[in-house]
């Protein structure tokens, strides 16, 4: 899938590996390899036979942040290739990690350090190595964080200890991220592709495809929702309209069954018609 040099995609049924794949640069982020996860996300949104998605590191880190060098260019905005930046800008809004229609769900198998921890904090589920350095480090390094971290970090934890994390740019471990709630688990990290893995087995199996896209799409816009009334109303509306759909018939008759449900409808056709993008305005 896609013709990648930084990135490694792999199916196992309903699940695509995606492994970030610079393993002697303990995965640095670069454009291409930005550019090319967005790609990757945007194949698999539209891959009805993909439920989930699982994202890790080759080798001992995760991310690292930038690919860092002395020469004063780290940040310059003319490093973009031009042909994968245009690729990025004409995807962007369909493929951003919030705006996937299955769950991300990060196998952090080891370091993340500033957007090698603002990438997942845009997707829906962390599992970490306990022994993982973690860290926003963007103010130790003259810049500020980005990937939306400032909207989401203080909502995700709570804006006293985000801000504690963002103005100091320390490091933290895996089990520390699980006690703020960055994380929801941390294991050993031999265990942590793994875990992610089954976790992702578990949607892909047992949940419905149109009841998680459509979950995961509530959850992220009620972030910015701060009138309760209108965010129930719309939920019950949803609610309302998944019952009549043919996989509320089939996952009652499933349990009642005791086998496993045999969904039919498509995150990708069937969504209900006046589901805007979270980027739509």
């Amino acid at each position: 899938m896609g013709n990648y040099k930084d990135i490694i995609v792999e199916r196992r049924g309903g699940i695509a590996i995606v492994t970030l794949n610079r393993p002697q640069q303990m995965n640095a982020f670069t454009w291409r390899l930005h550019s090319e996860l967005h790609d990757a996300f945007a194949r698999l949104d539209l891959d009805d036979e993909i439920r989930c998605v699982v994202v890790t590191g080759a080798g001992k880190a995760f991310c690292v942040g930038a690919e860092l060098n002395s020469s004063g260019s780290t940040f310059n905005p003319n490093k973009k290739d031009e042909a994968l930046q245009s690729m990025h800008e004409e995807n962007f809004k369909h493929c951003h990690p919030i705006n996937v229609r299955k769950p991300i769900i990060a196998a952090i198998n080891g370091h993340a350090v500033g957007v090698g921890i603002t990438m997942p904090l845009q997707y829906d589920i962390r599992i970490v190595a306990e022994d993982a350095k973690l860290g926003f480090v963007f103010v130790r390094r003259g810049i500020i964080p980005e990937l939306g971290s400032h909207w989401i970090l203080p909502r995700m934890i709570g804006i006293s200890k985000a801000t504690e994390l963002l103005l100091t740019g320390r490091l933290f471990s895996g089990k520390e991220a699980v006690d703020m709630g960055i994380a929801s688990q941390a294991v050993p990290k031999e265990k942590v592709l793994e875990t992610a893995i089954s976790l992702a087995e578990e949607i892909a199996v047992n949940c419905a495809p149109v009841s998680v896209a459509l979950t995961k799409r509530q959850l992220w816009a009620y972030l910015s929702q701060s009138n309760y009334v209108e965010a129930a109303d719309t939920e019950q509306k949803y609610f309302d309209w998944t019952r009549t759909q043919p996989d509320s018939i089939e996952g009652v008759r499933a349990f009642m069954e005791k086998r496993q449900p045999a969904w039919s409808s498509k995150a990708s056709i069937d969504l209900p018609s006046d589901i805007p993008s979270l980027f739509d305005k």
